[in-house]
């Protein structure tokens, strides 16, 4: 039986039931094939992204909430959709990549506009810099698995998987006081103005969750190589690069707040 485990619960194995079975398969699935569909999900995700944001430049900021609520929704309707169905990730993974990079692209469209009402700007934009610091994340663990550096095992997995669900915890808590006016210090991005000791442990908590989140592309890239060397059916190359990509909708998230707070501390200090 095919073992899987990882971060997001689509390459989870009770999800595969299909790849538990060494049956023949008339085309197995590649890793080549896999990359070349997670770089179209990448290049989906990135066109939803400009025109989320070009959304709200047109109809205001009142377009960002109708844009999260329907990327929310397209979420859930592709992780039911895929629930012992993987063979229809085929457009539910398009689907996934549009409105993901939507929301992602509106919000750093939101967030470059609260730089500039306190006369603050990040170069190029802080949508740009989070992707480039998505790619060079993902290219840097794609070498650190191939180098063998780095091969998960049952307690690497296990430690991630508690950080992970620790890092979920201190988030729901956030978002729950947040309805209180409290903030959990250095974890809400108001932080990133308060300057001093207060905004550098906010940077430093935002750069151990990109940590985190970067840790499990290489436990994703482990299930899918056994996959792979199990010759699953080249269906499944769809469903991995929609695994893939909730992974690095993750790190894009850690990496746009990331790049707020170095913008905000940077221009605070001139």
């Amino acid at each position: 039986m095919l073992n899987l485990r990882s971060s997001n619960p689509v390459l989870a194995d009770e999800q595969l039931p299909a790849l538990s079975n060494s049956r023949p398969v008339a085309e197995p699935a590649t890793v080549a094939g896999v990359a070349q569909k997670t770089g179209f999900a990448v290049t989906l995700a990135v066109v939803g992204g400009v025109g989320g944001a070009a959304l709200v430049r047109a109809l205001g900021p009142g377009a960002a909430l109708g844009t999260w609520i329907a990327a929310m929704v397209a979420s859930l309707v592709c992780f039911f959709a895929l629930w012992r169905k993987p063979e229809r990730a085929s457009w539910a993974a398009p689907l996934y990549s549009v409105t993901q990079g939507a929301m992602l692209g509106t919000f750093a469209l939101l967030l470059d506009s609260v730089l500039a009402s306190k006369g603050l700007e990040a170069f190029g934009g802080l949508g740009l810099q989070a992707f480039v610091i998505t790619m060079a994340v993902t290219a840097g663990m794609l070498v650190t698995y191939r180098a063998g550096l780095i091969r998960p095992g049952k307690t690497f997995n296990a430690v991630l998987m508690t950080l992970t669900i620790a890092i979920g915890l201190a988030y729901l808590a956030q978002f729950i006081l947040g309805f209180f006016g409290i903030s959990i210090p250095g974890l809400g991005l108001g932080s990133a103005f308060a300057g001093g000791r207060e905004a550098m442990i906010g940077l430093g908590i935002n750069a151990v969750i990109l940590i985190v989140a970067s840790l499990w592309l290489v436990v994703d890239f482990q299930q899918i190589e056994m996959a792979v060397s199990a010759r699953v059916g080249k269906e499944y190359e769809w469903y991995f690069a929609y695994g893939l990509m909730v992974t690095l909708v993750w790190i894009y998230m850690e990496a746009l707040k990331l790049a707020f707070r170095a913008a905000a501390m940077a221009n605070d200090r001139k």
